[in-house]
C-alpha cells in the first residue's frame, strides 16, 4: 500500500505561494445529507446529498517583515481570493493533484501564542462555490 508523508505541501492564496510561512494546511469539503426517508423506505433511512461545502485551514509561521506573510494576508480580510494546494510543490500529476477555488478571507490572527511559543496564526478560511480537483 502506498504511504506519504507531507514534507513539501504546496499552498497558495490570491496566487501568492505561502509554503514557506505553512506549517500545516487542511482541505475538508464535505456534502450536507437530507433525510427524504418516506414510509416505503421500511424503517430505513433514505438520504440524499444536498449542498456542499469546504474549508482551508491553515497554520502559517508568522512574519511581520514587509512583503511578508502578515503583509499579505492583512490585506485580504474580509474578501474572497483563489487558493491552490497540492500534496507536494512539485508539478501537477496523477499522484500530486491540486486542489484550487475560492475561500473567504474571514479571519487572521495577527498575534497567537504564548510565552515561549513560535509566533503562529492558525486560521480556517471557508470555502465560496466549487472545489476543483485537478491532475494536470
Amino acid at each position: 500500500m502506498p504511504m506519504m508523508v507531507l514534507t513539501s505541501e504546496y499552498v497558495a492564496l490570491a496566487g501568492v505561494d505561502l509554503s514557506e510561512y505553512a506549517r500545516k494546511a487542511e482541505l475538508a469539503v464535505e456534502v450536507e445529507e437530507k433525510d427524504v426517508t418516506t414510509y416505503a423506505a421500511a424503517g430505513w433511512k433514505v438520504l440524499l446529498g444536498g449542498l456542499k461545502s469546504g474549508e482551508l485551514g491553515c497554520e502559517f509561521l508568522q512574519d511581520y517583515a514587509a512583503t511578508r506573510i502578515d503583509s499579505i494576508i492583512w490585506p485580504l480580510l474580509g474578501t474572497v481570493v483563489p487558493f491552490e494546494v497540492r500534496p507536494t510543490n512539485a508539478v501537477v500529476s496523477a499522484s500530486n493533484p491540486k486542489y484550487t477555488g475560492s475561500v473567504l478571507v474571514k479571519e487572521w490572527k495577527p498575534i497567537e501564542g504564548s510565552v515561549g511559543d513560535e509566533a503562529t496564526s492558525g486560521v480556517s478560511f471557508p470555502t465560496s462555490g466549487a472545489v476543483l480537483r485537478a491532475t494536470a
